[in-house]
């Protein structure tokens, strides 16, 4: 049996597996009162044609089931799992549970988990997408016809709300701050170039050096500390080694400060740095690293507030793409000026 483009109804499943909607209504909501052998067929059939419960018709009658979902890359890293509190804090406050899923910004994990929390009748769910062009997540999110909010990266077309930050700006300023100390060579480090985030980001360093008229140089190699210490001691014994480096999230920024340190590079006399998003030990390592520091719990707790608004306002405003504006929340960011950057006399 061959899975259909279009969703099928209770009646067509239950008339593919020769039952009563009846039947398959149970099925769907725990099998109670069902035997084994028509649960397994019937479950059979509902994989097969590809069926999907109408979450909408549930949560418009008002039967929910005081859980929401949460998919973000990595609960290892500070900033989603900073998120996932501040979400979570809003979820205790509005007495559900909040169910934590990881993506490792892969697409297909992040669609399985998705299927995952619509399975568990979620009552809505808020996601990172790993790919904002992904047709296959866009088509899923409007299948599902729960409230949807999408955090520090937007789904295209904007038919979902939205959680995000001024990454242009956020780098942009970050790199005109370089700029104005006097740097000349300020390479962009990354060890992504797909996500959304980081296209911003890099982006926005290319609006401040091609304005200052200095050279644009992009590195997408830093994927762990050996690749960036290839990557680092490479530049700094070309021919016009960088006087400046700016990476594009915290992990490249641990990574480049401890090959300067390898290195003996004295920070910011002969290699400034500064980072993209902010970590705790920025502020006590010595010298201090310079940051772009993101409203990190603001971004959590707003997502989680879109959220319950879609899930408890008026019904025309649950429903992805049925709100004529869907909220696009945009955040600044703050430049946090340290020692790596030249703005104290803080030892190196």
């Amino acid at each position: 049996m061959k899975k259909r483009n279009t969703p099928p109804t209770v009646s067509e499943v239950a008339r593919a597996a020769g039952v009563g909607t009846t039947t398959v209504s149970r099925v769907i909501n725990g099998g109670d009162r069902v035997s084994p052998k028509t649960l397994a067929h019937v479950q059979r059939v509902i994989e097969a044609m590809g069926y999907m419960p109408n979450q909408a018709a549930r949560v418009l009658k008002g039967h929910r089931t005081k859980t929401i979902g949460l998919v973000i890359p990595s609960i290892a890293d500070p900033f989603f799992s900073s998120c996932a509190e501040a979400v979570q804090a809003v979820a205790l406050a509005n007495d559900s549970l909040l169910i934590v899923t990881t993506s490792h910004n892969d697409p297909h994990t992040e669609i399985e988990n998705l299927n995952i929390l619509i399975s568990h009748r979620v009552d809505g769910f808020i996601v990172a997408p790993a790919n904002s062009q992904s047709q296959v997540l866009r088509d899923l999110l409007k299948r599902v016809a729960v409230p949807v909010v999408a955090i520090d990266r937007p789904v295209s077309d904007s038919f979902v709300a939205s959680v995000v930050t001024d990454n242009f700006k956020g780098a942009r300023s970050a790199t005109q701050h370089l700029i104005d100390h006097g740097y000349k060579r300020i390479v962009c480090l990354t060890g992504e170039s797909t996500l959304f985030t980081i296209q911003e980001r890099v982006r926005g360093y290319r609006a401040a050096v091609d304005s200052a008229g200095l050279p644009s140089t992009l590195n997408t190699s830093i994927k762990d500390y050996r690749s960036a210490e290839y990557a680092i001691e490479s530049m700094l014994s070309g021919a016009n080694p960088p006087d400046a480096l700016f990476t594009m999230k915290n992990s490249a920024t641990i990574y480049a400060f401890e090959v300067l340190q390898k290195l003996n590079i004295a920070v910011p006399k002969t290699v400034a740095l500064l980072g993209f998003d902010d970590f705790e030990l920025a502020a006590t390592v010595r010298p201090s690293i310079s940051v772009v520091q993101q409203p990190v719990e603001e971004i959590g707790r707003v997502a989680a507030e879109l959220l319950f608004e879609q899930l408890l306002g008026p019904r025309s405003t649950r429903i992805p793409g049925k709100s004529k504006r869907p909220r696009q929340v945009v955040l600044e960011t703050r430049l946090v000026q340290r020692s790596s950057c030249g703005c104290s006399s803080t030892p190196s």
